[in-house]
């Protein structure tokens, strides 16, 4: 079982930066994505930036191309997300989450693949 805690939330205005973060409880298994979602008001969860455990490879939404940068600290088992240039439409509340098995492009988006899930932490962008 792993425990993830997010913090890092908060207000912004738009075009500002926030950075979030996802402590990890124990070692996560090289392969396995670990990344962020998120849901907006009257919206479903989705998929916003995902890493694979352990490798260069990262995964992110359209939408946050170029604005987002999600990157790991293996040794504190931590994954972070930086957001640049926000706007008012990333206004959401953002969760971390992981798989509990490797993980590859066609899946990274869904969350059913994903086990273990953060509370959350909301990010509001004001315009």
């Amino acid at each position: 079982q792993v425990q993830l805690v997010e913090s890092g939330g908060g207000s912004v205005q738009a075009g500002g930066s926030l950075s979030l973060s996802c402590a990890a409880s124990r070692t996560m298994y090289a392969g396995y994505c670990w990344g962020w979602f998120r849901q907006a008001p009257g919206k479903e969860r989705e998929g916003v930036a995902v890493i694979l455990n352990g490798h260069l490879t990262t995964y992110y939404a359209d939408s946050v191309k170029g604005r987002f940068t999600i990157s790991q600290d293996s040794a504190q088992n931590t994954v972070y997300l930086h957001m640049n240039n926000l706007k008012p439409e990333d206004t959401a509340a953002y969760y971390c989450a992981a798989t509990s098995r490797y993980c590859s492009a066609p899946i990274w988006r869904l969350q059913d693949e994903y086990n273990y899930w953060g509370q959350g932490t909301q990010v509001t962008v004001s315009s």
